[in-house]
């Protein structure tokens, strides 16, 4: 049986990946982190439902000993092997407000964005990779060459390079698109041994989300979704991805979206 961590767990995307991953009957644990993940209202409702199944850990991704600090912790709880790593805590700024001109930047915006959208997830997989390692492929598709877990970081169609046509965004930007290099560069290491790490990043679509809530005007009803629908959509594609699918940037959709 699967055991999933969840990083960013007690909102948005992250919270919604913990609903549908605890209430999986192929998935035997859950874990679920956040910077107060153990006192999270909804996520202790999910917990008192599925109580053997769900386990909470606080954990603050932008400081490295608080990481190194839970990794026994989550070996013992996961039974020594992770099979599915989903890396979603972002802000969009400090302020709440992506920057519309160079006028708006800052080294604390920057330095705050980064922490959370391109240094946490970096640092989950240094700690983490090696419980993936262990896995013996429970999510994902093992019909070609054999793989052993799955880490997933959620990036953002902003983070394209060559799709860039409006600017802005400084911050939310450029920490998405190091999350892309990143995630290139751990789909290559983690791809090099007999043990495979399927590394992906993965696009949510515009969904219905405290990051994303202040720019909905303009996004067609029909492309503004759901936590739930997005989820769906991401878990679809999880459920296929394979060795060949790894180091790339995959939209909800399934369509790859250039770097």
């Amino acid at each position: 049986m699967a055991v999933a961590l969840i990083q960013g767990a007690s909102k948005g995307l992250g919270l919604q990946f913990s609903k549908v991953l605890t209430a999986r009957a192929d998935v035997a644990k859950v874990i679920a982190t956040s910077r107060g993940a153990e006192n999270e209202a909804v996520l202790l409702d999910i917990q008192k439902q599925f109580p053997n199944k769900l386990v909470l850990i606080n954990v603050d991704i932008t400081k490295e000993d608080n990481i190194k600090r839970i990794v026994p912790i989550i070996t013992e709880k996961s039974g020594g092997k992770l099979d599915l790593v989903l890396n979603c805590s972002a802000i969009l700024h400090p302020s709440g407000k992506g920057e519309t001109s160079l006028r708006d930047v800052s080294f604390e915006g920057l330095r705050s964005t980064f922490e959370t959208n391109t240094i946490g997830p970096l640092l989950t997989a240094k700690y983490f990779s090696p419980l993936l390692l262990k896995s013996s492929g429970l999510f994902g598709n093992q019909s070609g060459k054999k793989h052993s877990g799955i880490l997933v970081n959620m990036t953002a169609k902003v983070s394209s390079i060559s799709d860039n046509q409006i600017g802005g965004w400084y911050s939310y930007r450029l920490s998405k698109t190091a999350l892309n290099m990143a995630t290139k560069n751990l789909s290559i290491e983690l791809g090099r041994g007999k043990s495979k790490v399927i590394c992906v990043a993965m696009h949510p679509g515009t969904v219905d989300t405290d990051l994303s809530r202040p720019y909905h005007k303009g996004v067609p009803a029909d492309k503004l979704f759901s936590t739930e629908k997005s989820v769906n959509f991401l878990m679809t594609i999880i459920d296929k991805l394979s060795v060949e699918d790894t180091g790339k940037c995959i939209g909800w959709d399934g369509n790859i979206i250039p770097y």
